[in-house]
């Protein structure tokens, strides 16, 4: 007979720790920050990050707040070897933040990872090797002490004794014991007190012992388990850091980096949105903003949260979920009638007590805090009885609205509905979209454009432009790393409009000759709130520059709109 799929895997044996304590504990103070973006995070992208995607990540740990940001892995790949060797000579690392690298228990590779470091002010070498059974036995064939002896020991001296000759930089020495959830923790014991006995850890030069779950295989209460034994039973835990790095394959990783924190971890690697092998790594900017949502700050910033994201998702190439708790378009958005109306009562309370503790219905945190505005949450979309606005665009005119703007041009349509008190057909809905969008022409008229490029130069395209403003035609100048760049900067320096581009998409309505290029462009004015620009041309180029303009017509428009405010 036949066994049944799920009778090949075996259940997690939870360990005996009948007196745990972690379950009486509660988060009161953020962790230690490590963001392995740039290498668990990068070494799992379908196409690594380049060179310019690189920098722009290192670029936004450091700006987020992170402290200790893994770098790469220089002796596996040369192009992270490159990248560690441009941020120390080209002095791109802040004097507060220690860059990090990863190196496996092989005498060459450790060589190579300290010729990468050269020159570091200050430094986290990351060696590590795995400690599992199955690893042991099927994988190199090796028993419990030839790990010990032939893996542990030999390259912990060898990374001890390697730090001596570059005495310029201040290091710092990390551990992993690969596949740590997966091995008797008596075991892993011996492994930990091993290194930090050969590198020889004291309170004041303590050993970053990090503890994976290599493969989350388990739930988070026994990885909790698992820290809290290892926390209690090391032989010298004052001289050990404790460091977590959970994986995602259960889809708990969230949970078992906060219960191991409980249970006595000092320090959490994670990735920024969660990217990283399989799953993912555990997403620091869901634990931060946990922390933040029960009134610990994390000593993260994240209040530009919709900038933080895409210049994640430009670096991995991979879009962050709408549904993505805390950051995710969709989050702080009710589309039940229901929902909005207990929103628009509870904000109507708190204007007579706007000090208070936060307590709104289904919004845990306050959208502002992370860069949202109140419009994505109360009354976003006619779609609560009032019909599919956007299947209806897409469906009959072929208009393909991304997900933010949705939302915009939904509030367009509810102020007419409320405004006429009926019901809307597509042409009427393609009517509001075109005269808000499209046609709307003053105070600015795109007239013609001329494009030059230079690959020799960094800012590599030149935009000369004419454009109409009240009746008048003015021409304009640009350069920028593409038409957008130029574009946006002849608009600001000689037009006096600051422009900031968030967001692109295009697409074709129709096919062949006939096809038209619709761009949409989320933007900012000045120091204004978001909007979007909407541009239709046979040229891509020219759709995206009526984008723009579109947008400053709108901003006009919005500013004329906007109430008077009258002193006392």
């Amino acid at each position: 007979m036949l066994k049944q799929p799920s009778q090949k895997y075996a259940a997690f044996k939870p360990i005996l720790l009948a007196d745990r304590t972690w379950p009486n504990q509660t988060i009161t103070k953020p962790p230690v920050w490590l963001a392995t973006d740039l290498r668990d995070g990068n070494q799992a992208l379908i196409e690594p990050m380049d060179v310019e995607r690189k920098k722009k990540m290192f670029a936004l740990n450091c700006k987020v707040g992170i402290k200790e940001i893994e770098v790469g892995f220089p002796s596996a790949s040369q192009t992270d070897f490159d990248f560690v060797r441009y941020l120390i000579e080209q002095k791109q690392i802040p004097d507060d933040v220690w860059i990090q690298v990863l190196s496996p228990s092989r005498e060459a590779f450790i060589e190579r990872t300290f010729e990468a470091l050269k020159g570091a002010k200050r430094a986290i070498f990351h060696l590590y090797h795995a400690v599992a059974p199955v690893m042991r036995n099927v994988v190199f064939g090796m028993s419990q002490d030839q790990i010990v002896n032939e893996l542990t020991i030999p390259h912990v001296r060898q990374v001890c004794e390697t730090m001596k000759r570059f005495p310029e930089t201040i290091w710092r020495f990390e551990f992993s014991p690969e596949m740590f959830s997966n091995t008797e923790l008596e075991f892993s014991r011996r492994v930990v007190d091993t290194v930090v006995e050969v590198f020889g850890a004291t309170p004041q030069n303590p050993v970053i012992i990090n503890l994976p779950t290599t493969v989350e295989n388990a739930t988070p209460n026994c990885f909790a388990d698992q820290i809290e034994w290892m926390h209690r039973n090391v032989a010298k835990r004052d001289c050990i850091v404790l460091s977590v790095h959970p994986h995602n394959d259960r889809g708990t990783g969230t949970a078992a980096a906060e219960l191991a924190m409980m249970a006595g971890a000092d320090r959490v690697e994670g990735c920024l949105f969660g990217n990283g092998e399989r799953t993912g790594n555990v997403d620091i900017v869901n634990l931060a903003l946990n922390m933040y949502s029960q009134g610990v700050h994390p000593n993260l910033d994240f209040s530009d949260i919709d900038d933080i994201k895409k210049t994640v998702e430009y670096c991995n190439q991979i879009a962050v979920h709408p549904r993505h708790p805390y950051a995710g378009d969709l989050v702080y958005t009710s589309f039940s009638g229901s929902h909005q109306d207990a929103i628009k009562k509870a904000f109507a309370n708190r204007d007579a007590n706007p000090n208070g503790i936060w307590d709104m219905p289904y919004l845990p945190i306050d959208p502002m805090d992370v860069g949202r505005n109140y419009e994505a949450v109360i009354r976003v979309n006619s779609q609560s009885g009032k019909g599919g606005i956007s299947y209806l665009l897409q469906s009959e005119y072929g208009i393909d609205l991304p997900r933010r703007m949705q939302i915009e041009f939904s509030q367009v349509v509810q102020q007419v509905m409320d405004t006429t008190g009926k019901e809307m057909t597509a042409d009427d809905i393609w009517n509001i979209f075109d005269g808000e969008y499209v046609s709307k022409k003053a105070p600015y008229k795109y007239v013609a454009h001329k494009l030059a490029e230079d690959s020799s130069k960094p800012d590599a395209v030149e935009v000369h432009a004419e454009v109409v403003i009240d009746g008048d035609t003015h021409k304009a100048k640009g350069v920028g790393n593409g038409p957008i760049d130029a574009f946006v900067a002849a608009i600001a320096s000689e037009l006096h409009a600051p422009v900031k581009v968030m967001d692109y998409h295009e697409h074709a309505i129709g096919q062949g000759a006939n096809a038209t290029a619709i761009t949409y462009i989320e933007m900012r004015v000045g120091d204004g709130p978001s909007l979007h620009g909407v541009g239709m041309d046979s040229n891509i180029v020219t759709a995206s520059f009526k984008a723009i303009l579109s947008g400053l017509n709108r901003d006009v428009a919005r500013v004329k709109q906007a109430p008077e405010v009258v002193g006392e």
